[in-house]
């Protein structure tokens, strides 16, 4: 079987061999980030039990801001961060899904940190 090697497929691989080291627990969730062009999602999955604890998006109704850009991504881990803690949760691993920590990635990240989540 051929694979051809383009961006799309050497995120894929990265995010399996990431995905091999880190586990979310029912104490310590994983939260997943996964962008497209025009929007950003985040989960925060229970892998234990293969739970989904809570979701954002940036194509939900209430949500003011475009995920395209880094003010977006930054309002979305507040988002996040905030329904994560109303949960209890205040630690979490996070996992980038493959992409570099930078731009909107990582915005998300700090907008979860200014929440108070711990990661």
């Amino acid at each position: 079987m051929i694979i051809k090697r383009n961006k799309v497929n050497a995120r894929k691989r990265r995010h399996r061999r990431v995905r091999g080291k880190i586990i979310g627990t029912s104490l310590k969730p994983r939260l997943c980030v996964f962008r497209s062009l025009k929007h950003i999602y985040a989960q925060v999955i229970d892998d234990t039990c293969g739970n989904t604890i809570a979701s954002a998006s940036s194509i939900e109704k209430d949500f003011n801001f475009n995920g395209g850009n880094k003010i977006g991504s930054k309002e979305l881990g507040k988002i996040i961060a905030d329904r994560i803690l109303k949960k209890g949760i205040k630690k979490v691993i996070f996992d980038r899904s493959g992409y570099l920590y930078h731009g909107r990635v990582k915005e998300v990240a700090e907008g979860a940190r200014e929440m108070g989540l711990d990661f």
